[in-house]
């Protein structure tokens, strides 16, 4: 029964198996080809966070299976990349990578023998913590790292797919995408669980801005970052304005003056004109009756004899609420 009952529970799990996918996400992309027509004249492909290979495997078989059907179709080229090594699959190229690095980039067009990318699909996610604000803001920087280094290997008109967690800030991946791509479509394959709040996003007819050259400099990490920046131009570069409001010779808010400010005018205290709402401790409210002594341990600086004889570091204080009442009131 333990061998079997995720067979019974999962059905493409089970599929999986008996077709001989790697693991079920292969049955996403398969679903997501049959609504887009993703293979349709597709010659090179990328496949970023591959292992352990699933979706490799489609693009092999889908791709690989016109050569053998004797369809004239150009030679097919295809590529994984991944931190991780995974076993090998006939007609994929792979290349043990970070996606982040130009590098990397600059290997897959080696690859592709200096022509750019048809499709390039991402199926990559981080392990998810549970927390979904949190898993939804990693995966969005993953999805935006592979669409830096997809705008470095895609060609005009060329399609990208990438996983997505659905949350309240999707709609800015949205507009993020759109700025690049002429469709951006997100999709639920059926073989994605319903409790699962992943998607893909379908972003097909790559068109990025005019005059937009790819650029993989991380501001946080790399050190060379703003001699990077300074060489860019146009609509690669985009400086925000800051206006600075008031007279230069108003006061400073980081600097401490003295109380007398004008030597004609003596300083007086100025109580708030609004009084908060719900103080602490309203004005006119009787002290409060004396309490049972409470006590806290805390640590002395030397041994104090205990009650039985033996030195001990803790202090036995007492205190009352009457007591922290007048100390309150002697400030």
């Amino acid at each position: 029964m333990g061998r079997s009952s995720k067979d019974k529970r999962d059905i493409y799990y089970r599929l999986a198996k008996e077709e001989g996918w790697r693991a079920r996400s292969a049955f996403k992309l398969l679903q997501l080809d049959q609504e887009f027509n993703l293979f349709t004249g597709v010659n090179r492909a990328v496949d970023l966070c591959a292992a352990p290979g699933s979706w490799s495997q489609v693009l092999s078989r889908k791709l690989r299976g016109l050569e053998e059907k004797g369809e004239k179709v150009e030679e097919v080229k295809i590529v994984a990349v991944d931190l991780q090594a995974m076993a090998p699959l006939p007609g994929v190229t792979q290349i043990q990578g970070d996606i982040t690095k130009v590098s990397t980039a600059q290997e897959i067009i080696r690859h592709f023998e200096g022509q750019p990318a048809d499709l390039v699909v991402c199926d990559g996610a981080p392990d998810v913590t549970g927390l979904h604000d949190v898993d939804e803001y990693i995966q969005a920087q993953l999805l935006l790292a592979a669409l830096n280094i997809t705008s470095h290997v895609l060609k005009p008109g060329g399609t990208f797919v990438a996983k997505i967690f659905r949350g309240k800030d999707v709609t800015l991946l949205y507009s993020q995408l759109k700025l690049f791509f002429g469709g951006v479509t997100c999709a639920k394959p059926r073989s994605s669980r319903n409790s699962s709040i992943e998607a893909f996003v379908v972003c097909q007819n790559y068109s990025p801005p005019e005059g937009y050259v790819p650029n993989m400099s991380n501001p946080l990490l790399d050190h060379a970052y703003d001699v990077d920046f300074n060489q860019l131009q146009g609509p690669n570069r985009v400086i925000v304005p800051f206006l600075a409001c008031g007279d230069l010779s108003a006061f400073d808010s980081d600097r401490t003056y003295p109380l007398q400010l004008d030597s004609g005018k003596q300083y007086e205290y100025t109580p708030p004109h609004a009084a908060p709402d719900l103080p602490p401790l309203p004005a006119g409210l009787p002290p409060p009756k004396k309490q049972p002594a409470v006590q806290r341990r805390c640590q002395t600086s030397r041994p104090e004899p205990g009650r039985d004889g033996s030195n001990s570091r803790v202090q036995l204080i007492r205190l009352t609420a009457a007591d922290l009442w007048g100390k309150l009131h002697s400030f």
